[in-house]
């Protein structure tokens, strides 16, 4: 409880008007929307240029809302602040056809998303560095883009156990409609840190 007050009295710094008290509860007054934030010259650069490498990043989903979220900040700017967000000197780039082919895809990666926010178990198709096809279920549990690889970190129900999946590899990918909610953060603490403690080893 005392973490949702402190998130309360946060919310009153940034300018929502909330009536209440601990105790009695709370009401957002006005229309809920918040007043614009102002930033540093060096927070918008950091804001700029981590939206920029999202763009990079070659899924055109994500590129898309970080557009939308960059068009959505510089709106709540003043014109100075617009003027420092278009010409950031932080910049992302990648010669050719770089980030494509590292993040190419045979398959519609806002499936794995959705999986991974509706915590629903996924069946997949995957090619082996073999070349076998196999055919398993898997619950998603985050998609990590590497330098050179975009992976999914997903619990195998086949070998039941955690598994990294090459997004290039997979073949198929489908919604089976089997909720393995609420377990994904807990998992994902529990794979991250294995994956921690294998590094240092």
């Amino acid at each position: 409880m005392r973490s949702i007050y402190r998130d309360i009295e946060t919310l009153r710094a940034g300018g929502a008007e909330i009536q209440g008290e601990p105790g009695f509860g709370y009401t957002l007054v006005n229309d809920g929307s918040l007043r614009p934030r102002t930033f540093t010259r060096i927070e918008i650069e950091a804001l700029a240029l981590g939206l920029a490498q999202v763009r990079q990043m070659g899924d055109p989903t994500l590129a898309a809302a970080a557009d939308a979220v960059l068009g959505k900040v510089a709106a709540t700017l003043p014109s100075v602040g617009q003027q420092h967000v278009l010409h950031s000197v932080s910049r992302v780039h990648r010669f050719g056809d770089q980030a494509r082919q590292a993040f190419a895809a045979n398959i519609d990666i806002n499936l794995i998303r959705q999986g991974c926010w509706r915590e629903e178990a996924l069946d997949i198709g995957y090619t082996a560095h073999s070349g076998i096809v196999t055919r398993r279920t898997i619950w998603p549990l985050a998609i990590v883009y590497l330098d050179r690889m975009l992976v999914v970190l997903a619990r195998c129900c086949l070998r039941e156990d955690f598994r990294i999946f090459r997004v290039d590899r997979l073949t198929a990918v489908a919604a089976t409609g089997i909720s393995f909610r609420p377990r994904r953060a807990a998992l994902l603490r529990t794979y991250l840190a294995r994956l921690d403690e294998e590094s240092e080893a």
